[in-house]
């Protein structure tokens, strides 16, 4: 029998989908332009600055 399991993405799931549908980390990579050694774009760093900020709110203090 498979079994199933089910995570709580709260609300960052539904953020990072809106990113990705709005384009976000591709113009951002387009402004700044992308270089050969780079691991991680400007962009997918920008989406997940946000992602994270948005994570802490919840975490109490």
């Amino acid at each position: 029998m498979t079994q199933l399991t089910v995570k709580n993405l709260d609300h960052l799931g539904m953020i990072a989908a809106i990113i990705d549908e709005l384009g976000i980390v591709d113009y951002i990579n387009q402004q700044l332009g992308e270089k050969d050694t780079t691991k991680i774009s400007a962009g997918l760093v920008v989406k997940v600055m946000i992602l994270n900020d948005l994570g802490l709110i919840n975490s109490p203090l």
